[in-house]
């Protein structure tokens, strides 16, 4: 297949493709490298899940169109992407870009973003099925996406928590290079969650110790539910976590219940939730969606507030859960200085972007030089905080 081979067209569903034609892209069984790296959030499932329930819709300002390459009547490759008229749900923040170009006479939406919908888990964004001519069908998707751009009259693609192979290839045509800082915890073999306690620091050791005492104290206990456990009378009450914690930071929550519905039954072996109950209820909970590899942590909520429950809940019970399963790394989300401490360490994250206006790329490639600094500067700091035993 040579690269003229290949068509590419945007469709505006992803149920407009097979299940089976995007998961060979996104989630490739042909090699056992590719199958033990399975992201859930690339997938058919969630993202479908996204659509069906109406979470995703254009008028949540989010229309789907999703770039599809073939050769042939085989889908060879295909781009989560979406005409955005705003800048919600995104977790890359770029609201000042906005303001500035709309107060210079320019309209910054809409425009386009190569993501996964209120997810901030880093992953492959350019969706290609394994082959001799993979880099060929790679490089057509992102070329392709800049000529998205300029005919649909959007003022800019952003390409969000991207690998840094795809972070460096979108560099070299001409996208503006981004970095962030999320923090994960790393799973260095432990064999149980006292052999991880055994590698801090003593007062960090005691600090977490009672920290989950105190948990635990009021007579909570915590269930793990996956699988056939998802009931939705589970779910119900999962949604009003969801909402309490979601009208208090966003105003507006972004999942329609129907998500949890969809979402549970499509990919059930593939979620944990964990729940804290007192009294015979369940009281609080937060939601996890398991790779090959990952615990991807996302959103939690509550209905009584407890004394380091939310630690409790997020962060220990999601790396007790990896150390049973033998993952290897727990990803808690976005923010959360607070989770240095509890043996989360500093990793960089990427974005990508494409400006289409000159001038407004002029404004950004200076800000991201500065920034790009000041967030090596912060990773680097916050590794020093890292709660680990010094070697001597």
């Amino acid at each position: 297949m040579a690269a003229t081979e290949i068509t590419l067209k945007v469709v505006n569903a992803i149920g407009d493709v097979a299940a089976e034609a995007w998961d060979a892209c996104a989630n490739p069984a042909a090699s056992a490298a590719a199958k033990s790296d399975y992201n859930p959030f690339i997938s058919h499932d969630f993202l479908s899940s996204l659509e069906l329930s109406g979470s995703v819709r254009n008028r949540a300002g989010w229309q789907p169109m999703h770039l599809v390459a073939e050769a042939g009547s085989t889908v060879v490759g295909v781009v989560p992407c979406y005409a955005k008229s705003h800048s919600q749900g995104e977790y890359v923040f770029d609201h000042g870009w906005a303001e500035a170009y709309e107060r210079a006479g320019g309209d910054y939406y809409p425009k386009l973003q190569v993501a996964v919908p209120f997810t901030p888990a880093q992953g492959r964004r350019l969706l290609v099925r394994p082959g001799e001519h993979a880099d060929a069908v790679r490089n057509a998707l992102a070329d392709s996406l800049a000529d998205i751009c300029k005919r649909s009259n959007a003022s800019s693609v952003h390409v969000t928590f991207l690998t840094e192979e795809e972070w460096r290839m979108l560099g070299s045509r001409n996208y503006l290079q981004r970095t962030h800082r999320q923090f994960h915890w790393i799973n260095e073999g432990y064999d149980s969650f006292d052999a991880f306690l055994a590698a801090l620091s003593s007062r960090k050791r005691k600090t977490i110790r009672r920290e989950r005492e105190g948990a635990l104290s009021n007579g909570i206990t915590i269930d793990w539910l996956t699988g056939a456990d998802l009931t939705e009378s589970v779910w119900d009450t999962f949604f009003e976590f969801y909402m309490d914690t979601g009208s208090r930071k966003w105003g507006r929550p972004y999942l329609t219940r129907a998500f949890y519905s969809i979402v549970g039954e499509k990919m059930r072996d593939r979620i944990l939730l964990v729940m804290a109950k007192r009294g015979g209820r369940y009281i609080a909970g937060a939601i996890n969606f398991i790779g090959s590899n990952t615990l991807f942590g996302r959103h939690w909520g509550c209905l009584e507030q407890h004394a380091f429950l939310h630690f409790e809940v997020c962060y220990y019970q999601a790396m007790q859960f990896a150390i049973e399963r033998k993952l290897a790394r727990v990803e808690a989300g976005a923010g959360g200085s607070h989770k240095v401490t509890r043996g989360y360490m500093p990793t960089t994250t990427y974005s990508a972007h494409y400006i289409a206006d000159p001038r407004l790329r002029r404004a950004i490639d200076d800000f991201l030089s500065h920034e790009r600094v000041h967030v090596q500067a912060e990773i680097e700091e916050y590794a020093e905080a890292a709660p680990f035993r010094k070697s001597p």
